[in-house]
């Protein structure tokens, strides 16, 4: 029987190892963003979190502020360039800088490839690359290049892996990994760090939502360690990767899943849809 070692929720690091530091966390209401934000915190950043929905943004910084730490909350649809400039405007002016980014927000759905409309690919791609584009630009040219120093980190789920029923969304990792890969041979000589973080299955509160015990199962079965990832497994490598331990790391992509992309797919080859066996099938379009 495989056995499971349990890991740590809390942060090893020094208590004082990020501060003086500023760190935006887009998505920072939940899942990994909050546990993103609360890692950060913990390490002494100030943390500025954005989101759409303002009611786990409060929950997150009060959060944050029991453990005696500073956090700006701003709502905003980061898909709208106007809403980018405005998150970056208030956080230069409560902290007047930002010396970590972590691009965390994103969003799919699940969907046969020949389903996915213009509209329901662009939506995908909108929110996980154009947002995420924009904010990394932003807070370059605003924050980190005039301090020639900082570290921008991109979470790409899987983006080496095409995933069945999400082929716009793994296509959009995909471009996120090339861009901290190319971000940093053009920003080095900012000191400006970048890098990718590839997390496996995490086992976050949008997971149980919206997938079954028996969906757990199975991809548990497919993570050499037996078990699904926590968000404190990447929030913790991100408060690594931010802290000057990680100063040497960058245009790569840190893998944190249990060791699933070793393993590879760990199940067999998913059936053709049976729609796809009739001559006359056409595809459908996205409402």
């Amino acid at each position: 029987m495989r056995i499971v070692q349990p890991v740590p929720p809390v942060s090893g690091l020094r208590p004082d190892v990020h501060t003086g530091k500023v760190a935006l966390v887009t998505g920072g209401g939940t899942g990994i963003g909050r546990a993103t934000a609360l890692d950060l915190a913990a390490g002494g950043a100030r943390v500025v979190i954005c989101g759409r929905r303002p009611e786990p943004l409060a929950e997150a910084a009060k959060e944050i502020e029991a453990l005696g730490g500073s956090c700006l909350t701003v709502s905003a649809d980061i898909r709208e360039e106007s809403h980018v400039t405005t998150v970056v405007d208030r956080a230069l002016d409560a902290y007047g800088r930002v010396d970590v980014l972590v691009n965390n927000a994103g969003g799919q759905f699940s969907a046969p490839a020949e389903e996915i409309s213009p509209g329901g690919w662009r939506a995908v791609h909108r929110l996980a690359v154009d947002a995420t584009w924009a904010m990394t630009r932003e807070v370059a040219r605003r924050a980190m290049i005039p301090r020639r120093s900082g570290a921008v980190f991109f979470i790409a789920f899987s983006p080496r892996r095409g995933i069945p029923g999400f082929a716009h969304a793994a296509s959009a990792r995909a471009a996120v990994e090339n861009l901290a890969a190319g971000l940093s041979l053009e920003w080095s000589r900012y000191g400006i760090r970048t890098v990718c973080v590839a997390p496996g299955t995490i086992a976050t509160g949008s997971l149980d939502d919206h997938y079954t015990p028996e969906d757990r199962e199975r991809w548990e079965r497919s993570v050499p360690l037996g078990r699904l990832g926590r968000p404190a497994d990447v929030s913790g490598l991100i408060s690594f990767l931010a802290s000057p331990q990680g100063s040497y790391i960058t245009g790569t992509t840190v893998v944190v899943d249990g060791g699933a992309d070793a393993w590879g797919a760990g199940h067999p080859v998913p059936d053709v849809p049976h729609h796809l066996t009739t001559p006359d099938s056409s595809p459908k379009d996205n409402p």
